[in-house]
Formats: structure tokens, C-alpha cells, sequence
């Protein structure tokens, strides 16, 4: 086992037998124009038939600020790191997220609402608690109508933030704590304050390039009086530092125009570094002060009784000073002078200003923010790593955490059908959510919505491709786990079980990343790989591990030291550099492994582990992470690798690709914003050269392996995109901040040319599965609205079984929600339509045979009437425009789950439900035809002309046809649950057999048929006596009506008007 060198002379690639020239001069080249742009900038018109799914996990992830309306005791915001601003208007039972499409990044951070008036918010982007996988953010923003829309205010350049106070009387008055760049110096930080609502703003306090601000409070009764406190602190991918000559706290007494330094004031520490800085102005008494500072040795909770002159030390528990950078910040109770709340791993109240504490139970821990109604204590909202809660008992109770701004780290799709999308959870677990409906989450046993595979927070979910029922799951410390899903049992299998929390990179044997890759070998489902700085192979499910590699970072001594200092180390594996970050064993040639450290390498073996060579790009910027590397599916040699360097203070996409096992590489980045991250790259498993680009802000798509990128969003928030995944038909996203999303049938995007389309295209439906799918999701192309359109769906022979025809207004999709949800059941269900518009239009034929006659007003308790599902085998879609003609044929399959159940069962059912939607039919129709003549009856019986003799007769037979009305149907049925006091007739029984039949993949039980065979036997009684009724007495009472010079009756049935047409 050796590394080859990749930079000098010739690199022999001892393990083929060929000598290849090493990198040249010329390796990093810039991708040739495309000859043809495939899209035009404005690419929504081709991509509007697609919608971004998302499936959960419905939990909180990080939120760092959260406030609420003194005003509106009901309303409410927190900011989810990564997944953009959140309101509620009913104090936390329901929450919606309030930037999406209005913000150009999900990176938000602190939030404020003026009390003056609370439809003034404020919002900063960016965020000062220095994870490793923190978020830049894009400036300060602004709403004036309670969130429902925004403005950008400025500052940029800032990045991040750590807090926005408005004046309580002024809204035009604001102050922001900008941080600055968190991985170099920039003079755009400190506290800057606007007198204009946004419109300008003035840096107020500053130190130094190298320390921002992270705390400000005001004295609600003296807006003028504010205290702020800077901070010296950076981040870099393999350290952080908390802590310089910079920090200090600080207090103005004129709006912040001029300021006093208190850090060394009387009380407080005299000698050493301070770090983070948390402070809090008591309302009650402007006096009172609350300040909790980061210091070696006498570091603690101070509080000031002579607004910061001189300073007592209340508390200096490690509960409130364990990681002081991520936590630190105080708030003082508005009415209680002497209580104050810490805010840490737990969450404090001190009613003693400090001495002592109560630990209140919240619903997550790692807490950073709370708001306190200033009128009401009792009521508060706080936010923390599982999102914000809210109380209206001061913290005895609070909301649930229920909504998706999980900030998943990776995803993997399981060998399930229907598929799982696993990955793992900032501060949560790893979980798995089924990528469909509910009621497949069973079949694996349980009854929930997801599943914990193993491993942790930060974790990579790997299912082995051998039994879908094991995974392999990671997280920081190297952990890994061996869950297997049937028992529950999870087994550590690390490769070193010498747990490294607390010891610098340089002190342990394994370098761990916090999220390091766990891999199937392709070709050996026996093999599977994960990474330190070394690449390990297990082939007997971690019970031993082989080494196949140097280490394959540069293992730079500078980036293997302590992290967290000069004050409190903190070393969790965030920091742990110089790892193996991406790995990709090849799915075309056996042996072949690709590998990327997140210090900038590149490496590539062919004899699985034997050799490697250095295939770097040349011109690669030092410390660059490599996120991914994807090895082609279609082609030999080539592979495509995305990077970042955002802690390093550069925000530029790396996207690159080779074509010749590394020995030059291309940048590919044509069509993508200049200061985009991209964090991850796939290609498309069916269709050579179509990539997928997972970036700090969304999804791109390239049709011509990267020449020319196009954004694919969509209605996907401008979120952080961690990876991606692709399966037979769906691209599935993990997002850092919004959990997992869904892009469904992405079939059309396959048969899209690197040109858009110029003419009308009906493109080939992918396969549907009956009882999984949503339905058969048919695209076509329209390149301007045609006068006229319609789309049928054809049986292989070309009958005809349904037809839609088009909508020129385009009605919106109603939200989602369960078809049995009717707003109003007394309506017939309006026929679906399709759509009209320019570009890609979309139609889901729900995968069933017309339903049976309805009539207005029929409320039926066994049915709603959906329709026949289709028998699995095959179809057409006939696409009509302006009378040209386009069809594609497309399959129905069946449940591959299924045992025992053959296509003559299904084929059976179908017959079945056919006959017994036939014999409702027959019994509205007869319906229909009684209401027709009763219809009639009643206009003779009001005409003058008719005496009582007349009026008489009319009147026994309206009774003769009602009795026979109401066999067939529960006429008195007014509303939808009448049928409990009013039993249900033939119609109505009769349509519940269809929901029996198709309740389940099986030919109909034998007591169906029993059933049907009655049911159906008193129709007939009834459609004969009907008959006879209308046959024997209907000339008898026409010659009566001629006689009065009346209009006869004759046979037809009610009109029913049709329904209003919707879009499917």
C-alpha cells in the first residue's frame, strides 16, 4: 500500500500497466460555452409542471432568536437557522414559514418587532453561534405588514449577525449587532444604528477588523441607554477561537452616539481575556445590569446595581460557562427586578438576580433566545436547537416543536419499495421518513412516521444493499452503528473505539470527521468503506476493519491544534481536520475509488486500496473542503467534485470534472451566481450528462454535463441544499434547515434536449405502481397557449377510457388535503382539466376508470365516487393541440411487494367494481329519471288548468314514484352524516362494494360477490316495478292531461348541470 505522487514527472499507474502523464500545467481548465444555451435566464415557463414535495422530519431544527407582539398576544416569530423566519398567529399551535420566495437566503438569524407598532419586523441574516456548519448571511431585512412581505435594508457586507433591538417608541430607530466575517477580518462590524427605518445606517461602535458585536439591550423605559458587547472571535475549518483584547462590554447613554467601556470596571475581571459577552438591562430598574462573561477563571453571571459602574460575580456554576461561544446570553424578567433567565445546554431562572437557579424543563435543550411579554411574564417564547416554544404559564408548559426545519446533513435512499430518505439530524438522531403516504410506514412495523437507523446527529445513513432491513449509520467520534431494523438492535462497530471527545486532531491515531462517509462497495455488496484520514474496509459488517490507504490529506500541523481557545477549548469532532470528506467507489469499474479531503485532495486508486495517486487539481485553492465526488455511471474515467471554502472567507462554487481518471480536471460552474457554495453533484442514472447541483441557496440542473447550469427551485425555499440523491424516477434533496424534499417524476427532465423545446411535446410517462403512486404524471410542452386542447387516456388497444379537456384559465391546485374532504358534498365532483399554460404543463391521471352517475345534492355514506382503479398492463396518453395529434405509451405496475396476487386478480376486481359502478349507475339514472318526471308532474299540478280530479291523480302517482325513489336512495339525506339517522338504500349500499373490492391488491371476497348478487337482485325488483309504475299508468294519466289541454309527460330524466371544470 503506497501513495503514488501526482505532481512530478510521470505518475506510473503501476496498478493498469500504462504510464499516464501527471497533472499539467494546463489541468484546471474553464468548460467550453455551450453551443446552444439549453435554457433561457427565466427557465420557470420550462420547469412549471415540476413541485418540490417536502416529507419531513417534521421537527425543529436550531433556532437562535424569537420574539413576540406585546400588542398581539396571539402572534409569534423564531428565526430557523437555515430554513428561513417562522410566525404564528395562534400562540404555537400552528406555525408558517414567512420568507420563502421573498428572502434570496434561508440564513436568517435575529428577529424584532416594534413594539410601537407590530407590524414593523426586523430580521438579520447570517448567525454568531460559530458551529462548523454555520450559515453566511446576505444583510438586514425588513417588513412593514407583519411579515407578508420584505424589503433587503442593507449591511450585506456585515454577513452575520447577532442581534436587532428596535427603539420601543420609535420603529424607525434600530440597532443591529453585526459579527462581520466569521473566517477573516472585515471592517463592516459592531453595532450599527438607522433613524429611517433602513434607509441608511451608521456604524455606531467598532473596535477592531478582527472583533464584531454579539449582544445589545435597551432599557425599555430610556430607549437611549444601550449596552452592547463585542466580541473577538473567527471560525476556520479546523478551529474556532473565542476570545481576544477585543471583547468587552459597553454602555451609551445617548442613543449609542458616544460609549463607556465597563469591561474592566470595579467587580469585574481585572487580568485576562474576556470571550463572549451576554448581556441584559433589567425593565423593572434601569440599575440593574446583567452580564455573563466568558473568562478563564472568573467567568460567571454578573450583575451591576448602578447601571455597570461596578460589578459583583453572582454565579459562577459550569452550567452557565460550559461553551460559552454557543451559548451566553441573559434576559431579565420585565416585571421581577430580580429575575433573570440563563440561557445554555439548559435553560435557568434565578429569582435571587443570579445566586441561585431553577432548571426549566424545555421541550429541546441548547437554548439562545427568549422573549418575555413586558406586560404579561407569564408568557414567552424561546428558542433552542429543536426550535422555538412557546408558554403562557412562564415555562411550566410549553408548544411543541412540530414543524420541518430539520438541518439534515446528508441523504441516502433505502432499498425499501416504496424507498425511506434517511440521513442525520443536527442535535437530533439519524431518522428515516417514508418517501410516500402513511400507510407504506407499516409495512415495516412500528406505525410511525419514521425511524431512528443507528449512529447520530451527524451521521451519514447507508442501507445495506444486500437486506434493506440493516443500516449503517454514523456520527461524531468516529461512532458507527450496525441498526438492524427488524430487532431494534443497534451494534457500535467503530473502527477505533477510543473515544477522542475533548483531544485535539494531533492527539488521536483516527482523524473522525464530524460527518465522515460510510460507502457500499458497488460491485461487493460484502464491502463497505468509511474514512478517517485513511480509508477502512470491513467485509464482515464491522466485526474487523483493513486499512486501504495512506493518509490522504496533507496533515498540515497548523490545522490539527486544539480548537475553541485561548479561553475554553471545545473539540466535539467539528474541528477534527484533515479527513477523508468524500468518497466514491466507482459503479462502472471494479477496484476504482475515488477520494477528497476536506483539506483540498484529490485521490483516485484502481486496484481497491493497493495504490493511490494524487489526482489534485492543480490550481486548487489551498483548504478547499471536497464535499462530494460523484464517479459517472456512463462513462469510464470520469467523475465531477464540488467544494467550498466559505471559512476561509471565499464564497465561490467549486465544480469541476474529469474525463480522464483525474489527470486534468474542468471547471464547470457557466450560469451560477459568483458567491453560490456548492455543496453537492449528482448525475442522473439513466441519462448521460444531465447533472444535479446541490448549492448554499437551492437546486440547479445541467443538461450538458455542466457546460451551463439552470436553476431548478422551483417552490424550494432559497435554501441550503446539503446533497442529493437520485432514484428511478424522483430527485430527493436533504436541505440544512428544511428538511427533506421530493421532486417527483423527473422523467420529462430526462427527455429535455440540451436545446428547450420549439414545438408542442407529449414526453413518455415514467411507470406508475397502482396503490403507491400518486398516479401516471404526464408531461407535455407547449410553446405559446394553443385555441384548443385535450389529453385521453387510451387502453393499449386504443379505446378510449377517460378524457380531459383543456382549461384556458388555469385554475391553481388546491392545497392538499384528503379527497374525501369535500367543501361541499352536496356537489357533483367537478370534472379534472388540463392545463393550457406556455412551457411545461403537468396532468396526473389518478390511475382510474370514470366513476359511476351522480346526481346534485347524492350524499352517499360508503363513497365518494373516485372512480375504477385501472388494471396494471398497458396505456396510452393521446395528447390533442389545435388539432395536431401526439401519443405515448405508458405502463401501469403493480405492487412488487405483493405475494401471491396474480394480474387475473386484479383483473377480477376491476371487473367486479366495473359491474357494481354499472349497477349504481343504473340505480341514479333511474333516479334521475323519476325526479324527471316528478319534475313535470308538479308543473301540471300548478297549472290552472288542472281541476282536483286532475291534481288528484298527479298526486298518487308522484306517490307511487317516490316510494320506488326512496328504495333506491335515502331521499331524506340533507347533510353528510344523515345517513346515521337515516339508513342507507340500494344506491348507496351497492357503492360500498366498490370500496370493499378495492380496499386492497386482491380479487373480491366471496361474500362480495354473495352480497352483490342480492343487492343487485333488489335494484332489479325496483327498476321493474318502475317500470311497470311508469308503463301502466303514465297513458292513462296523459289522456287525462291532453283532455285539459295539458302538456303529456313523457320519459326523461332530471337535467343535471355539469360540474365546474378544476386542473387535476
Amino acid at each position: 500500500m503506497k501513495r503514488v505522487p501526482g505532481f512530478i514527472g510521470l505518475a506510473c499507474w503501476l496498478f493498469t500497466g500504462s504510464a499516464v502523464l501527471a497533472q499539467d500545467a494546463n489541468e484546471l481548465k474553464v468548460a467550453e460555452e455551450a453551443e446552444e444555451t439549453p435554457l433561457p435566464d427565466d427557465e420557470q415557463a420550462y420547469f412549471t409542471s415540476l413541485t418540490w414535495r417536502n416529507i419531513g422530519p417534521d421537527r425543529g431544527g436550531r433556532s437562535i432568536s424569537a420574539t413576540g407582539s406585546a400588542a398581539r398576544p396571539n402572534e409569534y416569530y423564531f428565526t430557523a437557522v437555515g430554513g428561513g423566519l417562522w410566525k404564528t398567529t395562534d400562540s404555537g399551535v400552528s406555525w408558517k414559514p414567512m420568507t420563502d420566495g421573498k428572502l434570496d437566503t434561508a440564513a436568517v438569524g435575529g428577529v424584532a418587532v416594534c413594539e410601537a407598532n407590530p407590524d414593523i419586523v426586523y430580521l438579520t441574516t447570517g448567525e454568531t453561534q460559530l458551529r462548523g456548519n454555520i450559515l453566511p448571511g446576505s444583510g438586514v431585512w425588513k417588513s412593514t405588514d407583519a411579515a407578508k412581505t420584505w424589503t433587503k435594508i442593507g449591511l450585506a457586507d456585515v454577513q452575520n449577525f447577532a442581534r436587532v433591538r428596535i427603539d420601543p417608541k420609535d420603529c424607525d430607530t434600530a440597532y443591529v449587532a453585526g459579527f462581520g466575517h466569521y473566517g477573516e477580518p472585515n471592517a463592516e462590524r459592531g453595532v450599527f444604528k438607522t433613524t429611517d427605518g433602513g434607509k441608511a445606517w451608521r456604524k455606531v461602535l467598532f473596535r477592531d477588523a478582527k472583533t464584531g458585536a454579539v449582544d445589545i439591550s435597551i432599557d425599555p423605559k430610556n430607549p437611549r441607554t444601550i449596552y452592547a458587547a463585542l466580541w473577538e472571535a473567527w471560525r476556520k475549518p479546523w478551529g474556532m477561537s473565542s476570545g481576544g483584547e477585543g471583547s468587552g462590554l459597553f454602555r451609551s447613554s445617548d442613543g449609542g452616539e458616544t460609549w463607556s467601556e465597563l469591561t474592566r470596571m470595579p467587580g469585574m475581571p481585572q487580568t485576562g481575556l474576556i470571550g463572549k459577552i451576554g448581556v441584559s438591562v433589567s425593565p423593572v430598574d434601569a440599575s440593574r445590569v446583567y452580564a455573563m462573561i466568558e473568562h478563564a477563571s472568573e467567568g460567571g453571571l454578573y450583575v451591576s446595581d448602578d447601571a455597570g459602574a461596578s460589578w459583583r460575580r453572582a454565579n459562577d456554576s459550569g452550567d452557565l460557562r460550559q461553551r460559552s461561544f454557543y451559548y451566553s446570553r441573559l434576559v431579565a424578567d420585565p416585571v421581577v427586578k430580580d429575575r433573570v433567565y440563563a440561557l445554555n445546554v439548559e435553560f435557568f431562572r434565578s429569582d435571587d438576580a443570579g445566586k441561585t437557579l431553577t432548571k426549566i424543563k424545555t421541550p429541546h435543550s441548547d437554548n439562545h433566545d427568549l422573549w418575555i411579554d413586558p406586560a404579561n411574564n407569564q408568557r414567552m417564547i424561546e428558542a433552542n436547537d429543536g426550535g422555538a416554544n412557546v408558554s403562557v404559564n412562564g415555562g411550566e408548559s410549553w408548544t411543541k416543536q412540530a414543524y420541518p426545519t430539520a438541518q439534515m446533513y446528508r441523504v441516502s435512499i433505502s432499498k425499501h419499495f416504496p424507498y425511506f430518505v434517511c440521513g442525520g439530524q443536527q442535535d437530533n438522531s439519524t431518522i428515516c421518513v417514508p418517501s410516500r403516504d402513511w400507510k407504506h410506514v407499516n409495512a415495516l412495523g412500528g406505525g410511525q412516521y419514521g425511524f431512528a437507523a443507528g449512529g447520530g446527529e451527524s451521521g451519514y445513513v447507508t442501507n445495506d444493499p444486500a437486506n434493506p432491513e440493516i443500516f449503517y449509520a454514523g456520527s461524531y467520534g468516529g461512532t458507527l452503528d450496525r441498526y438492524d431494523r427488524r430487532t431494534g438492535q443497534s451494534r457500535a462497530i467503530n473502527v477505533l473505539p477510543d473515544n477522542p471527545m475533548g483531544y485535539s486532531a494531533s492527539d488521536v491515531a483516527e482523524r473522525f470527521q464530524w460527518t465522515f462517509p460510510i460507502v457500499f462497495d458497488p460491485h461487493d455488496p460484502q464491502s463497505l468503506y468509511v474514512t478517517s484520514q485513511h480509508v477502512w474496509r470491513t467485509r464482515n459488517e464491522g466485526q474487523s476493519w483493513e486499512r486501504i490507504s495512506p493518509d490522504l490529506t496533507r496533515a498540515d500541523p497548523k490545522t490539527l491544534g486544539a480548537s475553541g481557545g485561548p479561553i475554553t477549548l471545545d473539540q466535539t469532532g467539528v474541528e477534527t481536520y484533515a479527513t477523508v470528506f468524500a468518497l466514491a467507489p466507482s459503479r462502472r469499474e471494479r477496484g476504482l475509488i475515488w477520494a477528497g479531503s476536506d483539506d483540498g485532495l484529490v485521490h483516485l486508486t484502481r486496484n481497491g486500496g493497493t495504490d493511490w495517486v494524487n489526482v489534485t487539481p492543480r490550481r486548487l485553492p489551498a483548504n478547499l473542503k471536497i464535499t462530494t465526488i460523484e464517479d459517472s455511471p456512463h462513462a469510464d474515467g470520469t467523475a465531477y467534485l464540488t467544494g467550498h471554502r466559505h471559512l476561509m472567507g471565499d464564497f465561490a462554487p467549486y465544480v469541476m470534472k474529469t474525463t480522464d481518471y483525474g489527470r486534468s480536471w474542468t471547471s464547470i460552474t457557466a450560469g451560477i451566481p459568483a458567491d453560490e457554495m456548492a455543496r453537492s453533484i449528482r448525475e442522473d442514472p439513466k441519462r448521460p450528462g444531465l447533472l444535479y447541483l446541490g448549492t448554499e441557496r437551492g437546486v440547479w440542473v445541467s443538461f450538458d454535463s455542466g457546460k451551463r447550469w439552470s436553476k431548478l427551485q422551483r417552490n424550494l425555499p432559497a435554501v441550503q441544499v446539503s446533497d442529493l440523491a437520485v432514484t428511478d424516477n424522483d430527485l430527493v434533496i436533504a436541505t440544512h434547515g428544511r428538511s427533506f424534499w421530493v421532486l417527483d417524476n423527473i422523467g420529462v427532465l430526462r427527455q429535455l434536449e440540451n436545446g428547450a423545446p420549439r414545438s408542442e411535446r407529449l414526453f413518455a410517462p415514467a411507470p406508475a405502481v397502482r396503490d403507491v403512486d400518486e398516479g401516471v404524471a404526464i408531461d407535455y410542452f407547449l410553446p405559446a397557449r394553443p385555441k384548443q386542447l385535450a389529453l385521453d387516456i387510451l387502453g393499449a388497444d386504443g379505446a378510449l377510457i377517460q378524457s380531459f379537456a383543456g382549461n384556458p384559465v388555469d385554475p391553481k391546485k388546491k392545497d392538499d388535503k384528503d379527497e374525501d374532504e369535500d367543501d361541499d358534498p352536496f356537489k357533483p365532483r367537478p370534472a379534472p382539466t388540463t392545463t393550457m399554460k406556455p412551457g411545461l404543463n403537468r396532468f396526473v391521471w389518478k390511475m382510474r376508470h370514470p366513476g359511476f352517475t351522480d346526481f346534485p345534492g347524492m350524499i352517499l355514506w360508503t363513497s365518494r365516487n373516485r372512480g375504477i382503479t385501472a388494471v396494471p398492463g398497458q396505456y396510452q396518453a393521446r395528447l390533442t393541440v389545435d388539432g395536431e395529434v401526439f401519443t405515448q405509451p405508458f405502463e401501469i405496475r403493480s405492487d412488487p411487494r405483493l405475494v401471491g396476487v396474480t394480474q387475473a386478480d386484479l383483473q377480477a376486481r376491476f371487473d367486479f367494481s366495473s359491474r357494481v359502478s354499472q349497477r349504481v349507475s343504473e340505480a341514479n339514472a333511474a333516479v334521475l329519471l323519476i325526479r324527471g318526471i316528478k319534475e313535470q308532474t308538479a308543473a301540471a299540478a300548478t297549472d290552472p288548468a288542472a281541476d282536483a280530479a286532475l291534481r288528484g291523480q298527479l298526486s298518487d302517482f308522484d306517490t307511487q314514484l317516490g316510494a320506488i325513489e326512496a328504495q333506491l336512495y335515502q331521499v331524506r339525506n340533507r347533510s353528510r352524516q344523515d345517513p346515521l339517522n337515516y339508513p342507507i338504500m340500494l344506491n348507496d349500499k351497492l357503492a360500498g362494494l366498490i370500496g370493499v373490492a378495492e380496499s386492497a391488491e386482491a380479487r373480491p371476497t366471496d361474500q362480495s360477490l354473495a352480497v352483490f348478487a342480492t343487492l343487485s337482485g333488489q335494484l332489479d325488483a325496483q327498476l321493474a316495478a318502475l317500470d311497470r309504475l311508469i308503463g301502466g299508468t303514465l297513458p292513462t294519466l296523459n289522456a287525462a292531461l291532453g283532455a285539459a289541454g295539458l302538456a303529456q309527460i313523457v320519459r326523461r330524466q332530471q337535467e343535471v348541470p355539469p360540474p365546474a371544470a378544476q386542473a387535476e
